[in-house]
């Protein structure tokens, strides 16, 4: 559980080839607000896939592709809107920020405003200090899609894909290299860590998630934990399953998300970090099988407060 960790025993950032030119960003311990991030390099372009949640851990990232190669980031992908990916868009001076038409929605809806009422609500709390955010500055995509759209890397091409369906958010974006059959799953894939479907859907995360099948993937880089093969999709799968199995029982039986919660045995899932995110995917779950809409908006801040009672009435541990 990332609450165990202190920052300082959460080791640096790694940088993994995992194709010719293609390379893995991996932020240990893969938490809250503690992302991976990717790059590809070529002889004219840079590619650069998600920015991080702090000021800090992005210059961290530019520094490592300043080290892999001469030619500057041309281009942003966002695999989705939420700040542990967007957060440092603002210093990729001069890059095309790439993402699905909706990311653009939420980046610009929140703004200024909305980053910094997340960051001083206590909601998440480093037991080091902190989080140091750095002063944010928002970076919406300027280039924006509805279903795909194909970068490439010289003659590489990257195939930038929605999944069809609202999941981990409305705005979900894998990147497949059909050529490399390397896949960067953003948030539809946490290895080792809970997936977390409030501001999407769970019934929409399976079908998503299952979707990734189609991509004939050796090496999946997930937008938490480690790198890893399809394996993981499985993995996934099954707590969704999980959640969405004890959501149609509660919500038949008139028991609220946190109290079913509360007196649920998470069995083998109790191991994955941040795990009160049960609380926020059971008001995800409960909304829909009540007839909202996949990805419709739910009272955030109440089902965050409730991951909160939850976890003890203590902030949640981000280690950003």
């Amino acid at each position: 559980m990332s609450a165990g960790h202190s920052h300082s025993e959460l080791g640096p950032a790694r940088v993994e080839e995992v194709s010719d030119g293609v390379f893995a960003y991996i932020q240990p311990d893969g938490s809250w607000w503690i992302n991976n991030m990717g790059f590809l390099t070529g002889k004219h372009h840079t590619v650069a896939i998600d920015a991080s949640s702090t000021v800090a851990r992005t210059q961290a990232f530019q520094q490592a592709i300043g080290k892999k190669t001469s030619i500057p980031v041309t281009t942003l992908v966002n695999t989705h809107h939420h700040g542990d990916h967007t957060n440092g868009n603002f210093l990729f001076e001069g890059a095309t920020i790439v993402a699905h038409e909706d990311a653009r929605r939420l980046i610009v809806e929140d703004g200024e405003e909305g980053i910094k009422r997340l960051q001083t609500a206590g909601i998440f709390v480093n037991p080091d200090g902190g989080p140091d955010w750095g002063d944010i500055k928002p970076a919406p995509p300027f280039l924006t899609f509805t279903d795909g759209v194909d970068v490439h890397v010289d003659d590489l091409r990257c195939e930038v894909r929605h999944p069809g369906t609202p999941a981990h958010t409305t705005n979900d974006s894998v990147i497949w290299l059909p050529e490399r059959k390397v896949l960067f799953a953003g948030d539809l894939l946490f290895n080792g860590g809970t997936p977390f479907l409030l501001m999407g859907s769970v019934a929409g995360a399976i079908e998503a998630v299952e979707s990734l099948r189609q991509y004939d993937a050796e090496v999946v880089v997930p937008g938490h934990g480690d790198v890893c093969t399809m394996a993981i999709v499985d993995d996934v799968l099954e707590y969704l399953a999980f959640v969405l199995d004890l959501a149609a029982r509660g919500h038949a039986e008139g028991i609220a998300p946190l109290d079913l919660a509360r007196q649920t045995d998470l069995g083998k899932f109790a191991e994955l970090s941040d795990s009160e995110r049960i609380v926020g995917n059971l008001h995800r779950a409960y909304a829909e099988l009540g007839g909202a809409n996949r990805g419709a908006p739910i009272d955030a801040l109440a089902a965050i407060g409730d991951m909160v009672t939850y976890n003890g009435g203590k902030p949640l541990t981000c280690l950003a």
